[in-house]
């Protein structure tokens, strides 16, 4: 290992959920009460999540998953890695939750 590196850095996350943020952009909003925030962004709100490592779970936006869907989000929950989710516009965000194992219950 090289020198300077840490080996390890702690989280509070009990799951990473990756958004694709080129979707996202394509839809220019599409979630949230007034339907104008991107996915993650209102996911973090509905669940009442801060950001960075000290969250419950992480919402982290990713350049592209290459799915691509039209007027839909492509998501991904790190621990159930083999599904992943397409979550159209104005979909409700405690339905998507729950599906991502985030349940805010």
């Amino acid at each position: 290992m090289a020198a300077g590196l840490k080996t390890r850095v702690r989280s509070n996350w009990a799951n990473a959920v990756l958004v694709c943020a080129k979707c996202s952009k394509k839809l220019d909003g599409g979630f949230g009460p007034k339907g104008k925030a991107s996915l993650g962004k209102a996911l973090r709100k509905q669940l009442h999540l801060k950001k960075g490592r000290k969250a419950a779970a992480g919402v982290v936006d990713v350049k592209c998953l290459g799915v691509c869907p039209r007027g839909a989000v492509t998501v991904v929950n790190g621990a159930a890695s083999r599904e992943w989710l397409l979550v159209p516009a104005g979909a409700d965000l405690d339905t998507v939750a729950h599906a991502l194992g985030l349940d805010p219950r």
